[in-house]
């Protein structure tokens, strides 16, 4: 079998960049990505631990590569991500997925390379996890997933210790990149044709980089440094924690161009009883004043959020003010979860766990109130022009294209593949739930 790989990313956007840094690597050993699994001599799976249903699909996953193994003993198996920063998933690995030849963690992805050469010249497994993270590697080589925009992290970890979230115990504490390190990374990707840019941390409004000249930098400071770059047409972010955001930032949406105008801002809960539960250090007032400063400062700025269903001890009344802060602050969107247990967090502990069914009856309640206020947001951009960054063909209809506008908004309209890549006006059309159909002017 020729040298190819082919790798399965679960989770977050963090995640998707590490792949395009192990894409990268492989490149640089020579592999070539093949089309699907059963046609790669490397596979790898980039696991997340955030949800239970991407455990679930891991291990789905892993179980269907026994056959492959036996068919072809120098197929190589390659597990790595958030979940096995965690001991009791390697030892599940270990116990009942023998095949898997290299297990590897968060912390030391630029250390694969070497890894997967030794399994493949002592035909050993290898398993290497660090418990923390170190220096911060830079200059990784990288095979993008997009050719007009690209996924730059700022910052690695998390010091917030939510009580549902197992994040800081797989990624770390915080630790962020120096800016210059940052503006160099950015400035070469757009030398290779990236327009837009998403800076990416657990929090990156708690980004503290120094400079050379040991100066702190902060995360305002940092999109204003970013923003002087020729070339370079939009900046997002994700993701940002409420309490950690400054009027300074608020200050850099008014006065940034290219800073885009949609920000995405996790709740959890309507319920201030809860989010002290959560140990999400703001209460529902604190929320709600940020959101108004934000409103006020840039009226036209889009919002999402993300919310919990069903959190341990979670009330009818307090899921009632849930509801009630949906409908107040208006999102344009909102990824929606059940909660579940995540071995290693204190909400794992506590004993008033919700029972299924009721999670159930409050996330369909919660999910119908969020999809009826997108679909009244898209409606009113009806008759609208808007610019839209053209990503590539939709999924779901050859003869259409599919971009994002400035406040990433998804839409769709008619066109042929030279307007991929470009930033185009298009009149919108009809506004739907979760997309907007338009034309181009």
């Amino acid at each position: 079998m020729d040298k190819t790989f082919h790798i399965t990313t679960f989770g977050c956007q963090m995640n998707e960049h590490d792949s395009e840094i192990l894409a990268g690597a492989l490149e640089d050993m020579g592999y070539v990505q093949a089309a699907s699994r059963d046609e790669a001599q490397v596979v790898i799976l980039n696991t997340c631990s955030v949800r239970e249903n991407a455990d679930k699909r891991f291990f789905g996953t892993l179980g269907q590569l026994k056959r492959k193994k036996k068919e072809d003993k120098d197929n190589i198996i390659c597990i790595c991500g958030c979940m096995m920063q965690q001991q009791h998933i390697i030892d599940t690995v270990k116990e009942k997925y023998p095949w898997v030849d290299v297990i590897f963690g968060t912390h030391n992805i630029h250390r694969f390379p070497e890894l997967l050469k030794s399994v493949v010249q002592q035909k050993k497994k290898a398993v290497e996890i660090w418990e923390d993270g170190r220096d911060i590697v830079e200059d990784m080589p990288m095979k993008r997933l997009h050719r007009t925009k690209a996924l730059v992290n700022i910052m690695y970890g998390c010091n917030n210790f939510c009580t549902y979230c197992i994040v800081p115990y797989t990624r770390g504490r915080e630790r962020s990149r120096k800016p210059e390190d940052i503006v160099r990374e950015v400035e070469n990707l757009v030398s290779d044709g990236v327009l837009e840019i998403m800076l990416l941390g657990q929090n990156v409004n708690s980004y503290r980089g120094e400079t050379s000249d040991g100066e702190n930098c902060s995360f305002a400071h940092l999109i204003e440094m970013i923003a002087k770059i020729d070339g370079l047409k939009r900046i997002r972010f994700m993701t940002s924690h409420p309490k950690d955001l400054s009027d300074e930032l608020i200050d850099v949406f008014k006065s940034c161009d290219k800073l885009c105008k949609s920000i995405h801002l996790p709740v959890q809960s309507g319920s201030s009883a809860v989010m002290k539960r959560m140990n999400r250090h703001y209460n529902r007032d604190d929320y709600m004043r940020i959101v108004n400063r934000i409103k006020s400062a840039v009226p036209e700025i889009t919002i999402s959020t993300d919310i919990i269903v069903g959190f341990p001890g979670e009330t009818d009344e307090q899921f009632e003010e849930t509801l009630s802060l949906v409908k107040e602050v208006g999102y344009d969107s909102a990824f929606t979860f059940l909660y579940s247990v995540r071995t290693g967090t204190p909400a794992a502990k506590f004993t008033d766990q919700i029972p299924e069914d009721i999670k159930h009856e409050r996330f369909n309640r919660l999910v119908k109130l969020v999809d009826s206020i997108s679909a009244e947001k898209n409606r009113a951009y009806e008759g609208r022009i808007e610019e839209v960054l053209v990503e590539g063909k939709s999924k779901r209809n050859e003869n259409t294209l599919s971009g994002r506008t400035d406040g990433f908004k998804l839409v769709n309209f008619p066109g042929d593949e030279s307007y991929i890549g470009r930033l185009v006006k298009v009149k919108i059309t009809e506004g739907k739930t979760f997309s907007l159909e338009g034309k181009i002017v």
